[in-house]
């Protein structure tokens, strides 16, 4: 061994805050070979002159540069990048912010809707806007099939046709039955999308009118008492003189899929009025 300092792989990591485990792995990558390895011990060696070069290599990982970019720039005998090389990272980054601001903007309208809906009085006036919807009807045997109709038929159709929902998301279901029944109830389930597609077997696209006037009302807790809701939204239109003007919907914000008690599920029942 010379007698140039050297520093057991151990001392090395402490030195530079970097785990042993790290070295190891860019020792694996070709980045950073140990100056010596005794052939007798095993044990790795690194110089003094490897501590620019790992400090090297953890600035340009920082600035976005994978280990395999690095190590083509040390191949190369160049320790930075080159003009090109940096516009195309610039570039790189710039695409990634901009999938980040989106993300963010997104995340933003979700935590504001949720907000919305958790300071939202019992009962409030809203205006719900023009939307495009994915639609399925039919006559399920009661309202537990709902669920799994969702997940193992409406939810895969309408990801085989593309469809793209805009967060936070909006789904509700029309009852169409002219009378409750517990049995074999005529449901139609919708959900927001974001363009027109192409109807299947399954899913149909509508374009619903916005409707200017709707009492909004929270429901919290299992759905076989939504209908002690209804009876309090339909007692507040009387007292307040307006007329139901178009069907109800049902409005499921929170339930089975993401709470698993029934008591702290959270619908909005929404009832065009004038």
């Amino acid at each position: 061994m010379s007698n140039k300092t050297k520093l057991k792989i151990g001392e090395f990591s402490k030195l530079m805050q970097v785990t042993v485990k790290t070295l190891r792995h860019y020792e694996l990558k070709g980045l950073l070979l140990p100056d010596e390895v005794d052939e007798w011990t095993g044990y790795r060696y690194y110089s003094i002159d490897q501590m620019q070069k790992l400090q090297t290599i953890r600035d340009l990982q920082r600035l976005g540069f994978s280990l395999d970019e690095i190590r083509d720039l040390y191949e190369g005998d160049s320790f930075t990048p080159d003009v090109r090389q940096m516009d195309a990272k610039i570039k790189e980054t710039e695409r990634q912010l901009k999938k980040l601001i989106a993300r963010r903007n997104q995340l933003l309208e979700w935590r504001d809707s949720r907000k919305q809906i958790k300071t939202m009085e019992k009962f409030s006036i809203q205006t719900l806007p023009e939307i495009i919807v994915a639609s399925h009807r039919e006559v399920i045997p009661d309202y537990a099939a709902l669920g799994p109709l969702c997940v193992n038929v409406i939810g895969p159709e309408m990801q085989r046709l593309g469809c793209k929902c805009p967060p936070p998301g909006y789904c509700f279901t029309i009852e169409h039955d002219k009378e409750y029944t517990p049995t074999n109830a005529d449901v139609e389930y919708c959900e927001q999308v974001e363009a027109m597609g192409t109807d299947s077997a399954i899913i149909k696209f509508k374009r619903l009118p916005e409707v200017p006037q709707a009492l909004c009302m929270k429901h919290i807790g299992p759905y076989e008492r939504l209908y002690e809701s209804f009876i309090e939204a339909f007692r507040y239109i009387d007292e307040h003189n307006y007329k139901i003007s178009g069907q109800p919907r049902t409005c499921y914000i929170d339930g089975a899929w993401n709470q698993k008690d029934p008591e702290k599920w959270l619908t909005i029942i929404q009832i065009p009025i004038e």
